[in-house]
């Protein structure tokens, strides 16, 4: 039987993406030992292009702004909304929780080399184009059995493994910790465009989400880059596609068709990229941590792509759980319920809440409602700049009675 290579490290992070390359980062900041495993060569693509403000915090705390700055990447304000006639938008320098007035939108390839880079740059070994194939957690370590492309293999024995896999979802597969959602199944078919909008009502930085003129819970994602090019998507109920997603492209033109304030945007568009498509995206676990590992980001729950929560709900977790890894392996005792998971989710859920709205028409109410007042609208703006773990505004505090007392206010309005 042939002898496979043992290495020993202190951490072992999976995946190189926003949230592996952040927490990776802050943990060699604070002088640990740590290896990131990822499966693909970068630059790769993704989709998660719209960064919201909060996403600045941890980019700057892992020392890698002012790479992003320089970079080139499209200035993003906001988030804008369009239905019919009616046009809502939101500026993230006016917002309840005064975070990052701007942050950016991205195209991911592009975006996640660079913070990768950044974090080897910092001293974070990384290894690409090797696949976790197997864990033991049974013991007082982690044993990782890893292949390499020319499929030799080797194993890896860690103290702490944090997953940051993002939709590979390593080791709750591996670990049997998937858990279904409970968010009916959705689908996207989206591309990329040469977008040539050259309409007067379109701002380029800020994201533009198009609700469809008759079915509410079908909407529209157009996100502009910085080289005169934009990400194009639908999602929509799974059941809307049936007949549809034969042809990609077909497709998502005939949604853009029937969308006249968004085909009337994109009129000079060259559709040069074939569409792609994911669905059953939304995901969940039975837990966020175990005996020596953490999930991140959407290895470990995914919601909806609506309000471009993923990436920051990524950093968010990696930021987390390097705080806490940090004094565990500085010999602090912590508890990862309380001090990572639990905080974790209550941002996670504030999201939730909002999500379900956006889908049952209560929140896009609240959104098109001309009638808020200003200080209404700061709180909601905080939101969609990411700030959902800020429980000083009423409305990450008690979301689900503040949005009900809103779409109450709306519906009396209305009639």
């Amino acid at each position: 039987m042939p002898i496979v290579e043992m290495e020993r490290r202190q951490v072992v992070v999976i995946g190189a993406g926003p949230s592996g390359a952040i927490a990776a980062t802050l943990l060699k900041r604070q002088g640990h030992d740590v290896l990131i495993i990822e499966r693909q060569h970068f630059p790769r693509f993704s989709i998660g292009e719209s960064l919201l403000s909060h996403c600045i915090d941890f980019i700057e705390e892992a020392g890698m702004l002012d790479a992003v700055q320089a970079a080139g990447f499209q200035v993003k304000t906001g988030a804008a909304f369009a239905w019919g006639e009616r046009y809502s938008a939101f500026d993230f320098g006016d917002t309840f929780s005064q975070g990052k007035p701007t942050t950016f939108q991205v195209q991911r390839g592009e975006f996640d080399k660079l913070l990768a880079d950044q974090a080897a740059l910092q001293g974070v070994d990384i290894r690409y184009g090797q696949t976790i194939v197997g864990v033991d957690f049974s013991g007082e370590c982690r044993y990782l059995h890893v292949r390499r492309e020319n499929g030799s293999e080797y194993h890896v024995k860690a103290k702490f493994v944090l997953d940051a896999s993002g939709y590979g979802r390593v080791l709750p597969r591996l670990l049997d910790l998937e858990a279904p959602s409970n968010f009916p199944l959705r689908q996207a078919v989206f591309t990329h465009v040469e977008d040539r909008i050259e309409h007067p009502g379109f701002d380029r930085t800020k994201i533009l989400v198009t609700t469809h003129p008759t079915q509410r819970d079908i909407w529209f994602w157009t996100i502009p880059f910085s080289n005169g090019r934009c990400s194009v998507g639908v999602v929509a109920a799974k059941a809307h596609f049936d007949g549809r997603d034969s042809d990609l492209d077909a497709c998502l033109r005939g949604f853009i068709d029937e969308t006249p304030s968004l085909s009337g945007v994109l009129q000079n568009a060259v559709w040069d990229t074939p569409a792609r498509t994911i669905g059953g995206y939304s995901a969940n676990v039975k837990t966020l941590h175990g005996p020596g590992f953490a999930l991140l980001g959407n290895a470990a729950e995914f919601l909806d792509p609506v309000f471009s929560s993923g990436v920051t709900i990524a950093m968010r977790s990696a930021s987390m759980a390097a705080g806490v890894l940090h004094r565990q392996l500085k010999g602090e005792t912590v508890d990862w319920q309380t001090e990572f998971a639990e905080p974790l989710k209550r941002g996670v859920d504030t999201f939730r809440c909002y999500v379900e709205g956006w889908y049952a028409g209560t929140f896009q109410d609240v959104i098109f409602h001309a009638g808020s007042s200003p200080e209404i609208r700061r709180m909601i703006s905080s939101i969609l700049a990411g700030y959902a773990w800020d429980e000083r505004n009423p409305f990450v505090s008690e979301p689900k009675r503040r949005l009900r007392m809103l779409s109450e206010i709306c519906a009396g309005d209305a009639a």
